[in-house]
């Protein structure tokens, strides 16, 4: 997903939900503050998102704008609906969010903001997520200087899940600073 494609999504979901602004907590949420960011780290297809101010409209999302829907096959890339309790990011996250303003579409009267997560609490909801693509993710993230491993570790004892995973992280995360 490019950031024209990002903002298409945002702007396709503002019409389907009649809401403006919308949390933008997967992998594409990178695209916020780095809108060019490095092709390594925009693999994925999907957007997760939600309205800001209905969270209970995801639903209408996934069915107009998710994996197999028209707008899935028309564009080749689509919109996720996804909860808020989804992000599993370190405390305070929301207080971090990344405003992007998204340009109107001419047909449209909704003047479209995406709230995306912040690099950093990014990769570590990535790492609570833990598939190889998140880590994955957070090496590519390090390797392209967009986060800092020291501000990530230093996030790490924020992170909604136990002691355990929160070490298992920190190890991980120390691996990859290496590396």
């Amino acid at each position: 997903m490019r950031r024209e494609d990002f903002e298409h999504v945002i702007a396709a979901a503002a019409n389907v939900v009649e809401e403006d602004e919308f949390v933008v907590i997967g992998s594409q949420a990178i695209l916020g503050p780095f809108p060019d960011a490095p092709e390594a780290l925009l693999r994925s297809l999907e957007a997760d998102l939600y309205p800001a101010l209905a969270p209970d409209k995801a639903d209408l999302i996934d069915g107009a704008l998710g994996d197999g829907s028209p707008f899935h096959r028309s564009f080749g890339y689509y919109a996720h609906g996804v909860a808020p309790e989804t992000a599993k990011a370190p405390t305070g996250w929301r207080e971090r969010l990344i405003r992007v303003d998204v340009p109107p579409r001419a047909t449209s009267p909704r003047q479209p903001i995406a709230w995306c997560l912040e690099p950093h609490d990014l990769v570590l909801a990535k790492c609570v997520a833990g598939r190889e693509r998140d880590w994955q993710f957070a090496q590519d993230a390090l390797a392209a200087a967009l986060v800092d491993a020291q501000a990530l570790l230093a996030r790490v004892d924020d992170l909604p899940i136990g002691a355990s995973e929160r070490a298992h992280i920190a190890r991980m995360l120390g691996a990859l600073a290496a590396s």
